[in-house]
C-alpha cells in the first residue's frame, strides 16, 4: 500500500509524518508555526512534505487543522489561535506539493487515528475528548467520522454547561472547556494555592510566583500530594463526568476516549471520571455503559489520523 503523509498544525508547531497502511509513522518532521501568516503557514507545511515525500511512493497528504473545516474539507473557515480566515488550505498546499491533499479539523483527524489504530481499536461508535488547553472533540459513528452537514460537527468543548457562567474564547459564556480543560485544572488550582498555599506547597516550591504555575507543575504537585493540585483534578473529573453522561444520552456510544494533553496524567482522574459517568448517566442500571479509554497514540493521534484520511479520501 502506499504512503500518505499527515500533518498535525498547531498554534506552535507544525508536525508532519510519513504513515504507512498499518498507522506507522516512518519518518517525521518538526518545524514551528508562523501562526500570523496564512502564506507563511501553507509554505511551511509544503516544505516539510516535500522534505519528508523526497525518493517515496507518496499518494496524498492529510492535514490536521486546529479550526472548523468545511464540508469539502478544503476551506479553513476559522481557526482561533491562527490567522486563517476562509483560508483555501487544500488548494494552496496541493498546488505547493503536486499531490491530492485533505484538510480535517485536528481532533476529527485524532479521533480517527484513535478509531483505527489506538484506543477505539474494535469500536463503531466512538467519541474522543481532546482535553488539553480547551475540548475538542471528534465523533465516529458506524465506522465513519461524522462532520455535520458544514463539516464542523463535534465542537464538543463549546456545549454551553452553565448559562451566565465563565467567558469563554469562543464569545459564549459557561462553555465545558471552561470547567475541564487543563486551563481550568490550572484556575482550580491557582485559586485554591492562594487562598490556601499550605495546600499547595509542592506546587508552589517549583516555581518563583502563582503567575508561573502551569499545568505540569499542578500533575507534579498532586503526584506528591498536595491538596490543591488533587482538589483541581477531582474538579475536571467531576465536570468530565458530567459532559460524558449528557453526550451518552444524546449519542450512545459504545466508548469515550480521553485525549489531548491532560491525558497524560490520566490516572490521577480517569477512574473519577468513569465513577462520576456511572452515577450521572440517564438510565443507569439498566443500560451498557460505554467503555472510558485512554487515548493510546498520544500526541502523533492526529498527524496519523490525518494520513489515514487522506489515504481513504
Amino acid at each position: 500500500m502506499a504512503l500518505t503523509i499527515g500533518v498535525d498544525v498547531g498554534g506552535t508547531k507544525i508536525a508532519s509524518g510519513v504513515v504507512d497502511g498499518d498507522g506507522r509513522i516512518v519518518a517525521r518532521t518538526l518545524r514551528q508555526t508562523p501562526a500570523d501568516n496564512p502564506e507563511k503557514v501553507a509554505v511551511t507545511i509544503a516544505d516539510s512534505v516535500s522534505e519528508l515525500a523526497a525518493g517515496l511512493d507518496v499518494e496524498a497528504v492529510g492535514v490536521g487543522a486546529a479550526g472548523f473545516v468545511d464540508e469539502t474539507r478544503s476551506v479553513v473557515r476559522f481557526a482561533p489561535n491562527l490567522a486563517w480566515r476562509e483560508e483555501p488550505l487544500r488548494e494552496k498546499v496541493s498546488e505547493l506539493v503536486g499531490l491530492p491533499v485533505v484538510v480535517e479539523n485536528d481532533a476529527n483527524a485524532m479521533a480517527w487515528g484513535e478509531y483505527r489504530f489506538g484506543a477505539g481499536r474494535g469500536e463503531t461508535h466512538v467519541v474522543c475528548v481532546t482535553v488539553g488547553t480547551g475540548i475538542g472533540g471528534g465523533i465516529v459513528f458506524d465506522g465513519a467520522l461524522y462532520r455535520g452537514r458544514w463539516g464542523m460537527g463535534a465542537e464538543l468543548g463549546h456545549t454551553q454547561t452553565i448559562p451566565g457562567g465563565v467567558p469563554c474564547g469562543c464569545g459564549n459564556q459557561g462553555c465545558w472547556e471552561k470547567y475541564a480543560s487543563g486551563n481550568a485544572l490550572l484556575r482550580h488550582a491557582r485559586e485554591r494555592a492562594s487562598a490556601d498555599p499550605s495546600s499547595a506547597a509542592h506546587m508552589l516550591g517549583l516555581v518563583d510566583s502563582l503567575d508561573d504555575l502551569r499545568g505540569e507543575h499542578v500533575t507534579a504537585g498532586a503526584r506528591h500530594g498536595d491538596p490543591a493540585a488533587l482538589e483541581a483534578f477531582d474538579w475536571i473529573a467531576g465536570w468530565l463526568a458530567q459532559g460524558f453522561a449528557d453526550l451518552a444520552a444524546i449519542l450512545d456510544p459504545g466508548c469515550f476516549i480521553i485525549g489531548g494533553g491532560v491525558s497524560g496524567a490520566a490516572d490521577l482522574f480517569v477512574d473519577k471520571v468513569r465513577a462520576g459517568y456511572a452515577e450521572r448517566v440517564t438510565g443507569r442500571g439498566h443500560r451498557p455503559l460505554a467503555e472510558i479509554r485512554v487515548a493510546e497514540l498520544g500526541p502523533s493521534a492526529g498527524l496519523v489520523g490525518a494520513a489515514d484520511l487522506a489515504r481513504s479520501r
